[in-house]
């Protein structure tokens, strides 16, 4: 049993005021159910550097089934471990039971998935299952550095720390919770994290986990590829990309999972994260129009990689119809974000001739994919006059009345010729059956 740190109001800064009002209202009903109920993980960490959250997640001793009876707006999701999602609109709270640690070979079985073996490097290393509930205690423990440990109780307005979060938060130190290298093994992604947050919170890494990191690195390679595109896809939207990918090449992060990354550095790629970093910093919250797709091409382009595969034969020299899927090293990229990065691509040259008639212009700004190859235009484009003037079009053709002759021939925009009505579709009328006889 550790005796944690307590830290009373008047001794830190974090206030009610700075938390998400529906997060508040998580935490008080699981109060008033008798639940323990903390604001945990990166939020309090960022309150407490002065930071806005991303997220505000929140720890219990509630079971899953126990919130889901207090919110009628709640939902429970995963499998590895069970977790609460309460929604508002399209904000969610997740609230997760306080868990602990698992013992190599502790792993319980879920949903017919047997536990590893404890005799395999991986059975005694890799976390499998992770659903054994626990205190507030074991569930800091369990986590991965000290200042995503920290934890504000809604019922003093107190911080917990069992870890000595604070110290390192005060000393802007990423250290790891417990031995580096046995962390780094039971979930490699770990060291991307590490990276990550100590470029985004401009912190450094505590020497002992910087020389697991560089010893270990090639362990990233067992993570699961989805997940490590995934962990990409939030470096970029962080606002502190370029940094981060600078830190994780030097590092040696990059060559084991996304070889052609690790290749291809130099001055563009950097001034691509760059100019994606100063377009991020302009919002408080990562906007939506930094979806996939371009934040992809930030990455990709700089490097040269072709937007189409080749189709190559296969050893009965049949010639497959569609070419395989790219890939950034081992990273899958999916079809969906690769066809709208071409397609932004496409529509740049055509967004810089501003010589174009306006009839042209009030038809490409109809186009699905206008707006976001506008977005690629402000973010890596340089000209700022020839965002000006599309959203000078954009605001016009918004003002138009429905159905006039600003986008002949797009689908689903009917033109009608002037001084002639639009023809109106006839109702059916309900059939009626003859009563039986």
């Amino acid at each position: 049993m550790v005796e944690p740190r307590i830290v009373p109001r008047a001794e830190h800064p974090l206030s009610r005021r700075d938390v998400d009002p529906d997060a508040l209202k998580v935490l008080y009903r699981l109060r008033q159910a008798d639940h323990v109920a903390y604001l945990v993980g990166g939020s309090v960490r960022d309150l407490l550097l002065g930071r806005r959250p991303k997220d505000f997640d929140i720890g219990t001793s509630a079971h899953p089934h126990q919130v889901k009876k207090l919110f009628r707006n709640c939902w429970i999701i995963g499998r590895r471990f069970r977790l609460a999602h309460v929604k508002f609109g399209t904000k969610v709270i997740e609230v997760a039971t306080f868990r602990r640690q698992l013992a190599p070979g502790e792993e319980v079985v879920a949903e017919g998935v047997p536990a590893p073996d404890p005799s395999t490097a991986d059975g005694k290393r890799l976390i499998h299952h992770d659903n054994t509930f626990g205190t507030p205690e074991e569930d800091a423990f369990r986590r991965d550095f000290t200042v995503n440990a920290l934890a504000y109780d809604i019922a003093t307005f107190s911080i917990i720390d069992y870890v000595g979060g604070l110290e390192d938060l005060a000393a802007r130190v990423v250290r790891s919770i417990g031995d580096p290298e046995t962390r780094i093994k039971e979930d490699p992604v770990r060291m991307l994290r590490a990276v990550a947050l100590a470029a985004r919170l401009d912190f450094t890494i505590d020497p002992p986990l910087a020389g697991a990191i560089r010893k270990n690195r090639h362990e990233i390679a067992r993570s699961s590829p989805p997940r490590l595109l995934e962990e990409y896809y939030k470096i970029l939207r962080a606002g502190s990309a370029e940094r981060t990918f600078r830190d994780l090449w030097e590092i040696g992060l990059l060559e084991p999972i996304s070889a052609e990354l690790h290749k291809g550095v130099g001055d563009e790629l950097w001034e691509s994260l760059a100019s994606l970093d100063d377009y991020r910093r302009r919002f408080q919250a990562t906007p939506e129009t930094l979806n996939n797709a371009i934040l992809l091409g930030t990455l990709i382009v700089p490097l040269g990689i072709s937007l189409v595969g080749e189709r190559v034969a296969q050893a009965d020299g049949k010639v497959p119809k569609r070419p395989p899927g790219l890939k950034l090293g081992e990273l899958p990229l999916a079809r969906n974000d690769v066809e709208r990065l071409r397609q932004i691509l496409s529509l740049q040259r055509r967004l810089r001739d501003l010589g174009a008639n306006p009839r042209a212009k009030r038809a490409l700004a109809h186009r699905s994919i206008f707006r976001d190859a506008l977005v690629w235009l402000e973010v890596h484009g340089d000209s700022p006059e020839i965002v000006e003037h599309w959203r000078a079009i954009l605001a016009e053709t918004a003002a138009e009345p429905a159905g006039a002759d600003a986008a002949p021939g797009l689908p689903g925009i009917e033109t009608v010729p002037s001084g002639r009505r639009p023809r109106r579709r006839r109702r059916r009328g309900r059939r009626h059956t003859a009563p039986e006889r």
